[in-house]
């Protein structure tokens, strides 16, 4: 996301829960503060002043194994950025809250789009079914767009996610990677598209009055891990044994989530699309730091 606005000629300051190194960053600067210091934050961010937000911080690995820090950062740490950039909305022009697709739960009815009902199954996706919540509470107040984004990849992601699990093992040329369910069907993006389309949406919220709208990012297409596996084994060549273990296999698992992007396409048209096949190919080329 930083790269994103930083070509595009914004100047980018970012918030880190601790404190970064930014001569290899797209940033101008980087703020050390925890979002659940609502004074240190409300302090940031009155010295900043920023007029676009783009709000992407998050437990966001679904079996974090502490329950109340997914809520304490998720729901009490974006309550505490949306109280900060109220004390100065004046400045403020454009806030997008990453919410997540899996506030949709096990829906299975073809391509889900913004109307389909919440049905979490997890406390990742109640917490930010929760913050959708808070955000509302805002609008009134900030200029406010929700995005649920689906399953998105590229270099850089965590390899405790799938994709980037999967591709480290490629990469190391393991014999041998353990997962989970294999059954599940998602719609995966690239992460360069994903924040191509967050750019556009804070550029459009007051020319196509999209404040206090939701916006699904996604592709609108289906892939099965075994298909994603298959795809891995002709970019590298290289085959690996997979067996399954229990402890990465969740009873409360969302076994199909794909999205409709339509809206998203109807108010700020559509980026040139990376396939699955490319962000792989993308993903297995890089050597990891």
């Amino acid at each position: 996301m930083a790269a994103e606005l930083y070509q595009a000629g914004y100047e980018v300051v970012g918030l880190s829960h601790k404190p970064l190194k930014i001569n290899t960053l797209n940033v101008n600067a980087v703020y050390a503060c925890d979002l659940c210091d609502l004074v240190s934050l409300t302090r940031i961010v009155k010295e900043i002043k920023p007029d676009i937000v783009i709000h992407l911080a998050a437990i966001s690995f679904v079996p974090h194994g502490d329950v109340a820090e997914i809520y304490r950062v998720n729901l009490i740490g974006s309550r505490n950025l949306l109280d900060a950039l109220s004390q100065i909305r004046k400045s403020v022009k454009a806030v997008l809250i990453a919410s997540s697709a899996s506030i949709y739960g096990n829906a299975t009815a073809g391509l889900l789009d913004e109307s389909a009902l919440p049905a979490p199954s997890n406390d990742y996706a109640v917490s930010k079914l929760a913050m959708e919540y808070v955000a509302k509470l805002f609008m009134d107040r900030l200029p406010i767009i929700i995005s649920r984004p689906f399953n998105y990849t590229g270099v850089g992601h965590a390899e405790h996610f799938l994709l980037p699990k999967i591709v480290r093992h490629m990469q190391r040329r393991a014999s041998v990677i353990e997962l989970g369910n294999l059954d599940v069907v998602r719609d995966f993006s690239d992460v360069r598209v994903v924040v191509q389309y967050y750019r556009r949406l804070v550029e459009s919220i007051e020319s196509r009055n999209l404040q206090g709208e939701i916006f699904n990012i996604c592709s609108g297409r289906a892939n099965t891990l075994e298909q994603i596996l298959t795809t891995i084994k002709e970019i590298s060549g290289h085959s690996v044994e997979i067996k399954i273990n229990p402890a990465f296999q969740r009873a409360n698992e969302v076994e199909v989530l794909i999205g409709n992007p339509a809206k998203l396409h109807t108010h700020v048209g559509s980026v040139a699309d990376i396939t699955l096949f490319d962000t792989l190919k993308w993903m297995l080329e890089t050597t990891a730091e």
